[in-house]
């Protein structure tokens, strides 16, 4: 895997800040920025072949397909409209994404709409959950690759808020690798993604628990700390492998969220670096106002030390350091299980409403 740093780089799928880390695969993006314009009523098979089933979430399920044209490989997602809301959120979704053409974040690249399902056609991931991949047996994971991830990380949600717009769902399901051979990745999922206007008051009431901030529990106002919230989580998570606000039930996992009541004493955090810490902690702030931007993220000491700015020996060695996964096996254990539960929850859900 080999970085480059170039700032200057303009990439079809829209220009790096000058902090952006740019990846050795990010000079080929899978396809160029298309206007996207939904197809009504028009048969999806014309134009695309539908290939093997991917997965199934609350929303449908995802199939691989082929276009007939270009035999460009994509993923379908189909949402079945049972309701006029379901409507509402599938199209919110495809104005977010058409708005998102970032490397960082998945693509659209089609749509079609008929009276019983919205079919979003996206660019193709092959490289799994980032957390399913770290887990590997195979797989060494060190601080300095966590640093590369949030990196990245916080491109995406940079670009996300330089668009107005929040994801209000980050949490590690949502962010895959694009392959499993190098180290890039990608922000999915923009169902829950709204447009953000500062000069008007939005309050939401949906997120995953142990990732959700503060202000969502507490239905107040949200903002652009909300998404760092979660990010923060990410981070504590990927680099402990230990969820920082987890209770016996969802209710006391919000007590600890209410309170930002976490700390960094478990021995898994022994090898970890002061600045990785002081990251966690101006994200994981109560007061949303208070908390890092995106932008200045990415301006952070933790993100923005490279190999050859390593002040001394012992940071070099920190940084390369192989971190256990044991913990991190165990949390995503623990949420394939909840995801087991939530599809099946949602094939109940769809089964009902036929």
């Amino acid at each position: 895997m080999y970085l480059l740093f170039r700032p200057d780089v303009l990439l079809e799928h829209g220009p790096h800040t000058s902090h952006d880390v740019i990846l050795e695969d990010d000079i080929d993006p899978p396809f160029a920025p298309r206007t996207v314009v939904v197809q009504k009523n028009k048969p999806i098979t014309d134009q695309y072949e539908l290939l093997e089933f991917l997965g199934r979430g609350k929303f449908g399920e995802v199939k691989k397909c082929r276009e007939r044209a270009t035999k460009h490989l994509l993923a379908a997602k189909f949402i079945q409209i049972n309701k006029e809301q379901d409507r509402t959120e599938a199209v919110n979704e495809i104005e977010i994404m058409k708005a998102l053409q970032h490397p960082r974040l998945l693509q659209l690249y089609d749509a079609f709409e008929t009276k019983s399902d919205i079919c979003l056609i996206m660019e193709l991931i092959t490289g799994g959950e980032l957390f399913e991949r770290v887990i590997d047996d195979d797989f060494i994971l060190t601080e300095r690759l966590c640093e590369l991830y949030m990196m990245q990380i916080c491109e995406g949600v940079n670009f996300m808020h330089s668009c107005n717009i929040i994801h209000l769902d980050m949490k590690p399901e949502n962010v895959l690798c694009l392959n499993r051979n190098g180290h890039r990745i990608k922000i999915i999922d923009f169902g829950l993604a709204r447009k953000f206007d500062p000069d008007r008051q939005l309050k939401v009431l949906f997120g995953t628990p142990e990732f959700v901030a503060p202000e969502v529990i507490n239905f107040d106002r949200i903002g652009y700390g909300t998404d760092m919230w979660s990010v923060g989580v990410i981070c504590y998570v990927l680099l402990s492998g230990l969820s920082p606000f987890m209770g016996d039930n969802d209710n006391d996992t919000y007590t600890n969220i209410n309170r930002a009541n976490y700390d960094f004493d478990d021995e898994a955090f022994t090898d970890i670096s002061d600045e990785a810490k002081d990251f966690i902690s101006k994200l994981l702030v109560k007061n949303k106002d208070k908390r890092l931007q995106a932008k200045e993220c990415l301006t952070h000491p933790w993100l923005t030390r490279r190999p050859k700015l390593v002040s001394t020996p012992k940071d070099e060695e920190t940084a390369e350091k192989k971190l256990s996964t044991k913990k991190l096996r165990r949390f995503v254990i623990r949420r394939r299980w909840q995801k087991a539960v939530n599809a099946l929850l949602a094939l109940k859900r769809m089964g009902m409403t036929l």
